[in-house]
């Protein structure tokens, strides 16, 4: 599927789903908002390979700037990257979006599933999923 199918299909979904008609670009943007989310989930719960891992960590109990961190297995030595914050920016495009065109949004952040959903109505943390999946 294209990305361009994969936008067509989510507004067919918004529109099934919670009666409201996003245009291209609204859709586009949920959708590629949802990779953006996808990949920092992946990213904060880290990677590694046999030379090093590497991670997103915030400090101040999470509410802090980001920072890329890799651990050198060979030395120990540890390096802080300050780095951009794509997950706030993609956060508030969604808002924008959502309040825009009355919808509410859910922000699911483990990475083995789809990171954002969207529905006519507020969905609560263990019933998210009667949202509209923005992913594939």
């Amino acid at each position: 599927m294209t990305a361009r199918q994969a936008t067509q299909a989510l507004q067919h979904q918004i529109f099934q789903r919670c009666a409201v008609s996003l245009n291209y670009e609204d859709a586009n943007t949920l959708r590629r908002a949802q990779l953006t989310l996808q990949r920092w989930a992946e990213l904060e719960c880290g990677n590694s390979n046999d030379y090093g891992s590497w991670a997103i960590e915030r400090d101040d109990n999470g509410e802090g700037p980001p920072f890329m961190v890799c651990c050198l297995h060979s030395s120990n030595e540890v390096r802080r990257t300050r780095i951009p914050d794509r997950e706030a920016g993609a956060l508030r495009r969604v808002k924008e979006i959502c309040e825009r065109n009355g919808l509410h949004f859910y922000h699911q952040t483990d990475p083995r599933g789809c990171a954002l959903y969207v529905s006519d109505k507020p969905m609560p943390d263990f019933d998210y999923t009667r949202g509209v999946a923005c992913c594939e």
